[in-house]
């Protein structure tokens, strides 16, 4: 019965997942949720950090992983197979994304390890591609594949294959462009189930807050809301934001359109974009927000018209 399922789970795995992306990817395009923003060069992004990193960077990590702990730690292998099914999928789940979450977190607070992430926030769209968009240097350290490449070799190898798709069909639908839990927030009588999806697992309402261009508004909040299959990490160490609705505008409001390879692969490649992140000269985090300034700029005006009308106002009438 165990390699039964061992198989369909594998099988799942294998299949389930791709097909599940690639009925995302339709539904997407077939009622238009990108709005004409993905250019030529935000296809090879997506396209190049989706294939790479599954077809190449993760599945290396595994096994080269699996080949050498073998030889550091010839007693431990299968240590853990006397772990019940369900207690392996919760001890994977929790080691998988609470260091993720860490991971994750650690590249917006910290300004030299923010380029490394960047990728993953340029695109002013969101879709399931956005999943997977990473730099792959960010995808080779992965703090949490290493970790469950080391309790597969433990023993925990089917709950992490089970762990694995879960997380793999919520992170997309998460970052999906179809917002699948609007109906949970529209209608009153699903608002207590709402209340408990959006405290425990990302959703697009909550993942889309951290991929914002502002967080000025309420509603956006790249500043938190680091969780990527569970939520409920944000709500533990004060970082969550939920408001139930989504952005106006997502990426970097200064994002030039670094090319794809430079995305991908900086700082092995630089971007030939003039005060990029990722260009050769370029700040480790660029401080000028056009936006910003703007706004700044529009404000500072209104205010210099606004004194000089007051002391229009004020000035003596002749009689």
């Amino acid at each position: 019965m165990i390699d039964f399922i061992e198989k369909a789970v594998k099988n799942l795995n294998d299949y389930g997942f791709s097909v599940l992306v690639l009925i995302l990817g339709i539904l997407e395009f077939s009622f238009g949720l990108y709005k004409k923003k993905w250019s030529k060069n935000e296809r090879w992004v997506d396209i190049a950090c989706f294939t790479l990193p599954r077809l190449v960077v993760r599945p290396a990590v595994a096994y080269f992983g699996l080949k050498f702990l073998p030889l550091i730690l010839p007693a431990f292998k299968n240590t853990f197979d006397w772990v019940p099914f369900f207690w392996g999928c919760i001890i994977i789940a929790i080691a998988d994304d609470l260091t993720q979450y860490w991971y994750h977190r650690l590249h917006h607070e910290i300004p030299w390890l923010w380029r490394f992430h960047r990728t993953h926030h340029s695109a002013n769209y969101m879709g399931m591609a956005m999943a997977s968009r990473q730099n792959v240097i960010y995808t080779i350290f992965f703090s949490q594949t290493y970790l469950t490449t080391a309790l597969v070799y433990l023993g925990l190898g089917i709950p992490a294959v089970i762990v694995k798709g879960i997380k793999g069909t919520i992170t997309t639908l998460a970052h999906s462009s179809i917002p699948w839990d609007k109906p949970f927030y529209k209608y009153k009588i699903l608002h207590p189930l709402a209340w408990v999806l959006e405290r425990t697992i990302s959703t697009p309402a909550t993942h889309h807050a951290h991929h914002a261009a502002t967080t000025d508004d309420g509603v956006g909040y790249y500043k938190g809301n680091f969780g990527n299959m569970f939520f409920l990490w944000d709500i533990i160490f004060g970082t969550a934001l939920t408001s139930r609705q989504y952005p106006a505008s997502y990426g970097i409001s200064h994002y030039e359109s670094d090319p794809w390879h430079a995305q991908l692969l900086w700082p092995i490649f630089k971007s030939p974009v003039k005060g990029s992140e990722l260009a050769a000269d370029g700040p480790m985090v660029r401080l000028d927000d056009p936006v910003t300034e703007n706004a700044l700029k529009s404000n500072q005006e209104e205010s210099v018209h606004q004194l000089e009308r007051n002391e229009q106002q004020l000035q003596p009438v002749a009689i």
